[in-house]
C-alpha cells in the first residue's frame, strides 16, 4: 500500500512538473495544443488554466471560437456553475451566428438547472431555469433539445408546486386559516395544469370554513357566505370530482350556520 502511495505521489509530482513547464512556455501554439490535449484527457483544471491564459491572446484568431467553447465547458465539467453560465452566455454574445450558439444557449439554461436546490430551499434558480428553457424553446422551435427542455420545465414546476403546497399546508396546521385559503387558491392559479386542482380547491374551502368558525360574530355571516361561494365555484370547475360531496358538505354546514345566526338575530331583535 505504501509503495502504491509513493508511486502515486511521484506520478502526481511529475505531472505537475510537466504542466509547470507548459505554463512557462512562450510558444502559444504549443500551449494551445497542450490545452487541447488536457481537455481530451479530461484534465479540465489544467486545460482551463491554459485556455484562460490564451483567451486574450487568440481573440480575432480563427481558433478563438473553439477555444472559447472548450473554456466554457471546462468550468461546466469542474462544476463551477456560475462561471460556466457566464461563459455560455458570453459565447452567444460574441458568436451569435455560430453553429454552436444554440447549444450554448441551452447549456446556459442547464447550468441554472444544475443549481436548482432541494424543494424546501429558495427556488430562484428553478424559476430562472424555467424562464430560460421556455425562451430557448420559443427561439428554437425545431431544436432536438426541446423535449428535454420541456421535461426539465415540468420537473421544476412540480417542485415549485410541491413547495407551495407545503407552505399552504403549514399555514393550515398552524391555524392561519385565511393565509392557508389564499395559498391554496394561489396554487390553482399558479399551476392551472395541475392534476390536484380539486384537492387544492377543497382545502381552500376547508380553510375558509375554519376561518369563519374562528371569526368574531359580526364577521361570520360574510365569511360563511364565502365558503358557500367557493363550494359553488368548486361545482362549476370540477363537476366530475370525487371530492364534490365533501365540498357540498362544507357549503351545507355554512348554510346551516348562517340560518342559525339569522335566527339568533331575529330572536334578539324581538326581545328588544
Amino acid at each position: 500500500m505504501r509503495i502504491l502511495l509513493i508511486a502515486f505521489i511521484v506520478l502526481l509530482t511529475a505531472s505537475c512538473s510537466k504542466f509547470t513547464k507548459v505554463q512557462k512556455s512562450t510558444d502559444y501554439d504549443y500551449k494551445l495544443r497542450m490545452a487541447e490535449k488536457y481537455y481530451t484527457e479530461k484534465k479540465y483544471t489544467y486545460s482551463q488554466q491554459l485556455y484562460q491564459e490564451l483567451f486574450p491572446i487568440f481573440k480575432g484568431d480563427p481558433r478563438f471560437e473553439d477555444l472559447f467553447y472548450k473554456y466554457a465547458y471546462c468550468s461546466y465539467y469542474l462544476k463551477d456553475w456560475m462561471q460556466a453560465e457566464s461563459l455560455f452566455k458570453q459565447f452567444t454574445e460574441v458568436f451569435p451566428t455560430s453553429a454552436k450558439a444554440e447549444e450554448m444557449e441551452y447549456m446556459r439554461a442547464y447550468t441554472y438547472y444544475r443549481q436548482s436546490p432541494k424543494q424546501e430551499l429558495d427556488q430562484t434558480n428553478s424559476l430562472k431555469t424555467i424562464g430560460l428553457m421556455q425562451t430557448f424553446i420559443n427561439t428554437h422551435p425545431g431544436s432536438a433539445k426541446n423535449a428535454e427542455a420541456n421535461g426539465i420545465i415540468d420537473k421544476l414546476r412540480e417542485k415549485l408546486e410541491a413547495k407551495d403546497y407545503k407552505s399552504a399546508e403549514l399555514y393550515y396546521n398552524m391555524g392561519h386559516y385565511r393565509a392557508a385559503a389564499i395559498a391554496y387558491t394561489s396554487l390553482i392559479n399558479s399551476f392551472p395544469d395541475t392534476k390536484k386542482g380539486d384537492e387544492y380547491k377543497l382545502q381552500a374551502i376547508k380553510s375558509y370554513y375554519r376561518y369563519a368558525q374562528n371569526s368574531i360574530e359580526e364577521k361570520k355571516p360574510a365569511r360563511y357566505q364565502t365558503v358557500i361561494d367557493e363550494a359553488n365555484d368548486f361545482a362549476d370547475r370540477f363537476p366530475e370530482s370525487p371530492l364534490q360531496k365533501e365540498a357540498e358538505h362544507y357549503a351545507t354546514l355554512s348554510q346551516n350556520n348562517l340560518k342559525q345566526i339569522q335566527n339568533e338575530q331575529v330572536t334578539t331583535s324581538n326581545q328588544r
